[in-house]
């Protein structure tokens, strides 16, 4: 740990705050001594007071530890490079549209690699007026599902989540030219070309 950069991280980010050490000392039960102590890099926070610390700063601690926090580059409304993340514990879905340190249920979670639709991850799509139905044989059982479709042109993303057990019949409304990702619980996620 470089105590340097961990100090001038916690005094930017007590200042982006508008506190004073005073301030950022009483919310934590210690003295406005040791916050200064630690912004000139002559200490570290204890391990102790590192989540506390995190939570009053808005800042994973993970990103104190480091000293630092790394700015993602503005994406804009480009919805073509979203990324997606489950949870395996809970199945909680999450999505970013650039870099992001995502977890869940205590875990760190990784972005989810789209695979082409194959043999065994095929949809049906039928296109009725303005509107498309997508269905499939894919099995719908507890242990084995197809979790989400979410339906991504440049400037949106339609999310739908499936639940097991029942069959897959969704309707979505006609994009143009979209890409279609599905993600089977049992073997990752899959696009299509629509």
């Amino acid at each position: 740990m470089d105590c340097k950069k961990i100090g001038e991280l916690i005094y930017t980010l007590r200042k982006e705050k508008n506190m004073t050490q005073k301030q950022l000392a009483d919310l934590m039960n210690i003295s406005d001594k040791t916050i200064s102590k630690w912004e000139r890099g002559q200490g570290c926070p204890d391990i102790s007071l590192l989540l506390e610390l995190s939570n009053i700063l808005d800042v994973n601690v993970d990103r104190i530890l480091e000293g630092k926090i790394n700015l993602n580059n503005i994406v804009g409304g480009n919805m073509r490079k979203i990324k997606f993340y489950v949870c395996k514990t809970c199945n909680n879905l999450i999505t970013s549209t650039g870099e992001a340190n995502i977890s869940c249920c205590g875990k760190k979670l990784d972005e989810l690699k789209a695979k082409k639709s194959d043999d065994k991850h095929i949809l049906d799509i039928e296109k009725v007026e303005d509107e498309i139905f997508i269905t499939s044989k894919h099995d719908m059982k507890k242990e084995h599902y197809i979790s989400f479709l979410a339906d991504v042109k440049g400037d949106r993303v339609s999310i739908i989540k499936q639940y097991p057990e029942w069959n897959l019949g969704v309707r979505l409304k006609k994009q143009g030219r979209s890409r279609l990702y599905f993600y089977c619980t049992n073997d990752g996620l899959f696009y299509l070309d629509i």
